[in-house]
C-alpha cells in the first residue's frame, strides 16, 4: 500500500506540473494564430480523447482523419509527463521532408521572432505562476509561524553534532558568527544558507560562552538527522495508539504525551523514537502525561521495526510568534518565498557542487526521490504537499529555461541568435541540436534514476 500511494502521490504532482506547463505553451500558441494539433496528458500511444471533428472516440485517430486545424485533447497510456504539438515547431520528431516544405501560415515557423518567444516561455512562466499563487495562499493561509527557540533540546547518539561536543540545554547564540533568534533561522544557517560548509557556533552553556566547530568534510551529507540536534520542548503527543502492541497493553491513549521513558526525560520526539530503539526486547519504565494526571508503567519495545506500537506527533509547547498577511502583504512575501526556493536556494546549490563541496551525486534527485518527496509530504497533510508542489514548480521552471537543446531555453537561445542576425538557424542544425540535447537528457536522466535506486535504504 506504501509503494501505491508514494506513486499516486508522484503522478499527481507531475501530472499538474506538466498539465501547467503545456498549457502555457498552448494558450501561448493559440493566442499567437499558431495551431496545435495535439495536447496530450502522458506519454506514448493515444487511448482516448477528443476533437471537434471526430469528437470523442478510443485508440488511434483513423489515418484519413482532418481535423481542420482543431487540436485533438488527449489521454496517453504511460501518466508520466505530457506535450503540445504545435504544427511547423521544430523538434526531434521532424523528419527530412518538414524541412522541404514551404511554411504555412499557422505554423510556428512562419511567425515572427517575438511570437515564437511568447510561445517558448510561456510554459515556464506558468510554472513560476503556478509556485507564485500557491506561495501566496499558503501566506494567506498560514500566515508564518516562528519557533522562538534556540536552545537545543536533544543531540542525537553518534551524531555529527554530538561528536564535536553539543550539548542539550545549548542556546545557541550564532551560527558562522551570525545570529539567530529562533529555529526557523538557525534550519536555514544550516541547511541552506551555509550548505556543506564549516559551520560554527557560538553557545551559551549554564551562563558560559563557548564556541563548537564543525569542519565542511563532515557536513557533506548533511541532513537534520545526521547532524543531529533538535529544538527543546517538542514533546511526543500520541496520536494513534496500534491495537495489541505494547503501548495498548501498558494503557497509554491517543493524546498522551510520554515525558520520560527508562528513567530519561523526554526533550524532543526524536529522543523518545531513539530510546525506544535503543531498547528493544528490555522491559523498560515509561512515564506520560494525561490531562495533567502523571501516568507510569513499563513497556518492551519488539522486533521487527523496534516500537511499541504508537504514531506520534510533535507537539511545541514552548513560545511560538504567530505572523499574519494581509491581501496585500502577502504579495511581497510570496514574491520572497518564490525567489529564495526558486533561485538563491538554486543556483547557490549548484555552486557548491561545482566547488565540491557537496557531492553531485547527493544533490541531484529523479522520479524516485520525488516520489519519495512526495508521499512524505502528503503525509504531513495538505498544505504541505502543495507546498512541495509548489517548490518543485518553480524548480522545473528554473532548469527548463536553461540554455540547453531540447530544454526550452535552447529554444529560446536559437531564436535569440535569429533575433539578433536577422536569419533563421538552419533547420537541420536546429534538428541535429535537439537530437543531440534529447540524447544527453535521456543519458542523465537514466543516471538519475539509477542514483536514485542505489540510494534507496
Amino acid at each position: 500500500m506504501e509503494i501505491i500511494s508514494t506513486v499516486f502521490y508522484f503522478l499527481i504532482v507531475i501530472g499538474i506540473l506538466v498539465f501547467i506547463h503545456e498549457l502555457g505553451h498552448f494558450l501561448a500558441a493559440r493566442a499567437c494564430g499558431m495551431r496545435a494539433d495535439v495536447f496530450a496528458l502522458g506519454i506514448g500511444f493515444r487511448l482516448f480523447g477528443y476533437n471537434k471533428i471526430t469528437g470523442f472516440n478510443f485508440g488511434k485517430l483513423p489515418v484519413e482523419a482532418d481535423l481542420q486545424g482543431h487540436t485533438d485533447y488527449r489521454i496517453c497510456a504511460f501518466p508520466i509527463g505530457g506535450y503540445v504539438k504545435i504544427a511547423g515547431m521544430i523538434d526531434e520528431s521532424m523528419d527530412k521532408n518538414f524541412i522541404k516544405e514551404e511554411a504555412k501560415p499557422w505554423e510556428y515557423r512562419s511567425k515572427p521572432v517575438w511570437k515564437r518567444m511568447i510561445v517558448i516561455t510561456a510554459g515556464v512562466i506558468m510554472n513560476i505562476l503556478l509556485a507564485f499563487f500557491i506561495f501566496y495562499a499558503l501566506t494567506l493561509i498560514k500566515g508564518k509561524t516562528i519557533t522562538e527557540t534556540t536552545t537545543i533540546g536533544y543531540v542525537s547518539k553518534n551524531s555529527v553534532a554530538g561528536e564535536f561536543g553539543l550539548l542539550e540545554g545549548d542556546k545557541i547564540r550564532k551560527i558562522n558568527n551570525e545570529p539567530v533568534t529562533n529555529w526557523d533561522e538557525l534550519q536555514n544557517k544550516i541547511y541552506l544558507d551555509n550548505l556543506g560548509e564549516a559551520v560554527s557556533f557560538d553557545l551559551e552553556r549554564n551562563g558560559q560562552n563557548t564556541k563548537v566547530n564543525i569542519p565542511k568534510e563532515k557536513l557533506r551529507d548533511i541532513t537534520e538527522k545526521n547532524i543531529g540536534i533538535y529544538p527543546e520542548k517538542v514533546m511526543p503527543q500520541i496520536n494513534n495508539v496500534v491495537s495489541g502492541r505494547p503501548a495498548e497493553k501498558c494503557g497509554i491513549q491517543r493524546g498522551d504525551i510520554i515525558i520520560e521513558f527508562n528513567g530519561e526525560k523526554i526533550t524532543h520526539s526524536q529522543k523518545l523514537v531513539d530510546l525506544i530503539k535503543l531498547n528493544v526486547n528490555k522491559e523498560t519504565p515509561i512515564t506520560w502525561s494525561r490531562n495533567g494526571n502523571i501516568m507510569t508503567s513499563k513497556v518492551t519495545p519488539q522486533l521487527p521495526d523496534s516500537t511499541i506500537g504508537i504514531e506520534i506527533a510533535a507537539k511545541y509547547e514552548g513560545p511560538i510568534k504567530y505572523v499574519k498577511y494581509g491581501i496585500f502583504s502577502a504579495i511581497p512575501k510570496a514574491t520572497s518565498d518564490l525567489y529564495y526556493f526558486g533561485f538563491e536556494v538554486f543556483f547557490k546549490s549548484i555552486a557548491k557542487v561545482i566547488k565540491g563541496d557537496i557531492p553531485f551525486k547527493k544533490a541531484i534527485g529523479g522520479p524516485v526521490k520525488i516520489a519519495q518527496a512526495s508521499a512524505q509530504s502528503a503525509e504531513m497533510g495538505f498544505l504541505s504537499y502543495i507546498g512541495f508542489l509548489a517548490m518543485l514548480s518553480i524548480s522545473l521552471a528554473v532548469i527548463n529555461i536553461l540554455p540547453f537543446p531540447a530544454l526550452d531555453g535552447g529554444h529560446f537561445v536559437i531564436l535569440l541568435i535569429e533575433g539578433i542576425f536577422r536569419r533563421p538557424v538552419s533547420y537541420k542544425v536546429q534538428i541535429a541540436l535537439q537530437n543531440i540535447g534529447f540524447i544527453i537528457l535521456l543519458a542523465f536522466m537514466l543516471f538519475v534514476i539509477y542514483n536514485d535506486i542505489i540510494s534507496i535504504k
